[in-house]
């Protein structure tokens, strides 16, 4: 990298070119740092100095050693055919390569195949490393993400556009594009939480030509600043180390350059098939990582610059079904979908949803107008124990997502999902309720940080509204009494979990 190797090389050439009695026409071709190994690295000194001499400009060819010249048997061939055309010469530090002859050709042909057997021992060598550095959860070699130093460690400015740009995509509320959020970070459109911002090759490559001239070493061209792409965009949802999960790619994942597309393979894991943690901070959470991969995933996602993704309901996957299963009184318990005609429970119940999500809003936003001692403990600011139950439940719902895409792929079975399922919702509901006691604001402080709770509740965005509720009550849903026409709030039961209700 630092040329002083290349110029070592180049003064022995000179050296065998004054024995040879040659004159020197071009001072050197030199690709510095690109492998003559690697036929997908293009080699522009390579491909001028074959323009060259097929154009006549020379007549022998001096490198260091053949594998200097290339490390493909193919390129070796053309060289031999010019070389009985017009009687090429090429010569080595390490001796003529006379590619004239029968022994010249053996030699010629073990050398480059040598070198090349060489450089597959070196590639298979740095692929182990690179898998067991990922295994230990040490950060990847190469270009830094945005996001991150090369070590690492958190680049807090960039780190908040990252979390900006998860938050835009997989909110429930008019969630923005890949397209929205490259104008925004370009500065052709306004979004509101997203920050203008250059291009991240042109910030790392400017990085690396002052670190260059700090080291007294000739800089490098510099990446042109510009728009960014949605492609951009779409790797940074993808990339599994934002939510600090450690990654390797496998290379037969990057032959057609499919890296963005094979994130599932790069996530490392353990025996137990979980992802291994990186020994790096995450920007965001489990959740809300696997929560853009099923945005992302969604065969019926709107991809153009109007449509949206947004969620239709506020209590899908929220309320619970009242219906008694048992004689005992047990009640069913499961979380109800949403659909076009509102909610619905399979085999027990199907409601209008439009009545029963303005009910809702009512009673929770006049809950949420009592200045009562429950809303002043979920205003604790900064509650480390919140933040870590909020953590473990991010956790157990990654759980499920990933229990979910390895079920649709066919990796497990069916009562493999189920037992996930019911394990992680089982210790979401703990969870959910020692969080209740211990007090949540971060994420609520939309609403519960105003002067008007209340309004603030009505006002939100679709997602909030379902934290709050999800936060403050339990509600669920009973058939509408057969023979009444009209919404009755009795088919309703909303249970705050304390004696004010």
């Amino acid at each position: 990298m630092d040329g002083l190797a290349i110029e070592r090389q180049r003064e022995d050439c000179l050296q065998l070119a004054a024995r040879e009695g040659w004159t020197v026409v071009e001072p050197h071709y030199v690709d510095q740092s690109i492998s003559a190994y690697d036929m997908s690295k293009k080699r522009a000194a390579y491909d001028r100095m074959v323009e060259d001499y097929e154009a006549g400009l020379f007549s022998a060819i001096v490198c260091w050693d053949l594998d200097r010249l290339t490390r493909q048997p193919r390129q070796l061939e053309d060289w031999i055919d010019r070389a009985r055309r017009r009687d090429l010469k090429i010569a080595t530090v390490s001796g003529r390569a006379n590619l004239n002859d029968e022994d010249g050709l053996i030699v010629a042909g073990i050398k480059v195949q040598l070198a090349r057997a060489e450089m597959m021992r070196k590639s298979k060598r740095q692929s182990r490393a690179q898998r067991q550095r990922a295994k230990l959860g040490k950060a990847p070699k190469g270009m830094r993400p945005l996001g991150y130093t090369v070590q690492g460690d958190v680049i807090d400015d960039e780190a908040e556009a990252v979390r900006a740009i998860y938050q835009l995509f997989t909110r429930a509320e008019s969630p923005e594009s890949l397209r929205s959020l490259a104008r925004g970070l370009s500065g052709t459109q306004h979004i509101p939480g997203i920050a203008p911002r250059p291009k991240h090759s042109h910030v790392v490559s400017t990085e690396r030509a002052r670190a260059r001239e700090e080291q007294g070493l000739e800089p490098r061209p510099i990446a042109a600043d510009g728009p960014w792409s949605p492609s951009t965009v779409l790797g940074i949802l993808r990339n599994p180390r934002y939510a600090g999960m450690s990654t390797y790619t496998p290379k037969e994942y990057q032959a057609d350059g499919g890296r963005r597309r094979s994130w599932r393979a790069q996530i490392v894991r353990d025996e137990a098939g979980e992802p291994v943690r990186g020994q790096w901070e995450a920007i965001v959470d489990d959740e809300t990582w696997w929560r853009a991969q099923e945005v992302l995933d969604d065969s019926e996602r709107v991809t153009n610059t109007s449509g949206s993704t947004q969620r239709k309901h506020l209590g899908s996957g929220l309320f619970r079904c009242g219906v008694v299963v048992d004689v005992d009184g047990s009640v069913c318990g499961k979380k109800v979908t949403g659909g076009p005609r509102g909610y619905r429970c399979a085999g027990h119940i199907v409601r209008s949803g439009a009545a029963i999500d303005a009910y809702v809003t009512e009673r929770i936003a006049e809950r949420l107008s009592r200045p009562d001692a429950l809303r002043t403990q979920m205003q604790t600011e900064d509650n480390p124990a919140v933040r870590g139950i909020s953590a473990a439940i991010s956790e157990q719902r990654a759980r499920i997502l990933r229990a979910q895409r390895d079920y649709d792929t066919e990796v497990i079975e069916g009562r493999d999902l189920k037992r996930v399922r019911d394990a992680a919702e089982a210790r979401i509901a703990e969870l959910e309720a020692e969080r209740l006691q211990v007090g949540r604001a971060s994420g609520l402080a939309p609403v519960l940080g105003t002067d008007d709770p209340a309004q603030s509740f009505r006002d939100g965005w679709l997602d909030l509204r379902r934290q709050v509720i999800d936060t403050l009550a339990t509600v669920t849903l009973y058939p509408q009494p057969r023979g009444r026409k009209g919404f009755n709030p009795e088919s309703v039961e909303i249970d705050f979990g304390d004696p004010q209700q």
